[in-house]
């Protein structure tokens, strides 16, 4: 025979109160604590204490943090780097040229000046991107370019992104944020750009008309230097001729000669003789 136990409504009560009591607690706990990883650096300030020069009483915190929301707060960077590609800048150079400045910005915030950030600025990193940094870029271009000329500018760009990126380092260095990338593309006004291509197209066409020159100077020097072969060979090619002809007549005796002679003679003797006083008279007459 099974027995109903049966609990007081006391004990119910008592249950929900320690319950709810648990509840609070967690919630409470919960709402009075903070994360802050390795990725990040935490403030931790007093939301109504101010020094006498009106900064935040702060300090900085990692990790697993209690607090007292009530009274404090926290607020977090990101300490990893941050990338910017902002729009494009215009400036002038000191003739007047006004070029495009299209920046590329990579920093990272310096863990040991978080508080001092937070406290000049009290806003997010993208809030002072935005406004302070870029306040520094654009001033950082426009010094810069005051500095050049346009055909300067245009021939020294390397140089000048350089002298850009020094005074970003400097300005931005010194308010705990440090410039890792810094890449520029530099756009030059329109007219400046028609003559720059003007120009590069004369000057392929100079080194088009000096390498035909030079093409029929070599065509002409190989064309006489083939001639004077040509005629050196003929010239050697004669002299082989008479002189073999030359060897050839003088090899040839006397004897040889009357044999050729011989061979030739028809067998008649010579109608006319001279009688030694240099007269000819003819033979047949004599004979007579």
């Amino acid at each position: 025979m099974s027995q109903n136990i049966i609990v007081p409504k006391k004990s119910y009560k008592g249950l929900s109160i320690t319950l709810a009591i648990l509840l609070v607690l967690i919630i409470g706990i919960a709402s009075c604590t903070k994360m802050v990883d390795n990725s990040e650096i935490g403030i931790k300030f007093k939301k109504f204490s101010l020094t006498e020069q009106g900064e935040l009483v702060s300090t900085q915190v990692s990790g697993l943090t209690f607090y007292n929301p009530i009274t404090t707060k926290i607020f977090t960077y990101p300490v990893f780097i941050q990338r910017v590609d902002y729009h494009p800048f215009t400036v002038t150079t000191k003739d007047a040229a006004v070029f495009s400045m299209d920046p590329l910005l990579a920093y990272q915030l310096d863990r040991t000046k978080a508080s001092y950030v937070f406290n000049k600025y009290r806003r997010s990193l993208p809030e002072i991107e935005q406004g302070y940094m870029r306040t520094c870029i654009y001033d950082a271009y426009r010094i810069c370019a005051n500095n050049y000329t346009s055909d300067e500018l245009m021939g020294n760009r390397a140089k000048f992104e350089q002298e850009v990126r020094s005074m970003l380092e400097k300005s931005l260095g010194d308010e705990g944020f440090k410039v890792s990338e810094f890449t520029s593309q530099i756009t030059p006004p329109q007219s400046l750009s028609a003559a720059i291509e003007a120009k590069n197209q004369a000057i392929q066409e100079a080194l088009k008309a000096e390498n035909l020159v030079k093409q029929a100077e070599a065509n002409a020097q190989i064309a006489i230097a083939k001639a004077r072969g040509e005629a050196e060979a003929t010239k050697v090619k004669a002299d082989a001729e008479a002189y073999y002809n030359r060897t050839i007549a003088a090899s040839l005796s006397p004897m040889i000669v009357q044999e050729d002679w011989i061979e030739k003679w028809d067998g008649k003797l010579p109608t006319v003789a001279s009688n030694g006083s240099g007269m000819m008279f003819n033979l047949s007459d004599l004979k007579k």
